[in-house]
């Protein structure tokens, strides 16, 4: 199965200019999301089924990132289009989730505590769907929660590794630099409150480079799975981008902060 996902995938993503760095960034970062998922579903004991279907999740969940950069420009879904709904548009409405799944491959020889491709597709329409949402619709069943649950951690796992590249890293050299008259990039009390409240921050709210930044840590707030923590805290990259040293002295507090509730978060 994963040498069909690996070669639909390369097939897809050569259409488009692999030579961008950002193109190339989401190449790299989907790989990397296909091995965390795969980790997290193992650290759960599911089967090896399942853990494959974990792996898929994670190679097709930013689709939609290839034609949304091609077409506008900007991985900013605020100022084009919704990267995972039209992801999921690509693969389950025009069809190329077919490039990727043969059903027959997912029969389980055994017939043990196996659901086929058919029970299986529409948690994966969901799980793509929703891995950028703020929050999950209560109307998920158990399986559809934690397929996308899983996604999700999967995602932010590596998204922490990408804040600390390039182009990133320039964004966050101009935040240690801070602003020249004193204070004027410090966090919002809206943002600051998401940071008190342990929840991921609406896209709305960040309007600056350091809001941004501290909207982005957030993310560690509602990670799901033990083991995705344990991920995080062995990558380092959320502790490099709170610990940022910034000049700006509240913007500095508002990281200490940060850093202090992150860690009564992740001890409860």
């Amino acid at each position: 199965m994963k040498k069909r996902v690996l070669k639909a995938f390369k097939a897809y993503t050569d259409h488009y200019d692999i030579s961008n760095v950002n193109i190339r960034l989401k190449i790299d970062h989907t790989y990397r999301v296909a091995a965390i998922a795969e980790q997290i579903a193992k650290s759960v004991g599911l089967g090896e089924y399942n853990v494959g279907f974990c792996w898929l999740l994670g190679m097709l969940h930013d689709i939609g990132r290839f034609e949304q950069y091609t077409r506008f420009g900007t991985f900013k879904d605020a100022e084009s289009l919704d990267h995972a709904e039209l992801g999921a548009n690509i693969l389950f409405n025009d069809g190329l989730i077919t490039s990727f799944i043969d059903p027959e491959e997912w029969n389980d020889p055994d017939g043990i505590d196996y659901d086929g491709w058919d029970e299986m597709r529409p948690m994966a329409e969901v799980a793509i769907r929703m891995h950028n949402k703020l929050t999950l619709p209560e109307t998920l069943d158990e399986g559809e929660r934690f397929y996308a649950e899983l996604l999700r951690d999967s995602d932010k796992c590596d998204i922490m590794r990408v804040l600390t590249e390039p182009p990133y890293d320039e964004r966050n050299a101009r935040i240690v630099e801070g602003s020249k008259d004193g204070g004027m990039l410090a966090a919002s009390e809206d943002i600051m409150n998401c940071v008190y409240q342990h929840r991921c921050v609406p896209k709305s709210y960040a309007r600056t480079d350091f809001e941004n930044l501290i909207s982005q840590c957030c993310m560690g707030f509602e990670l799901v799975f033990p083991k995705s923590r344990e991920i995080v805290k062995r990558q380092g990259y959320l502790a490099e981008l709170m610990n940022l040293n910034v000049k700006d002295k509240m913007m500095a507090q508002q990281l200490a902060i940060l850093r202090n509730e992150m860690e009564k978060a992740w001890k409860e």
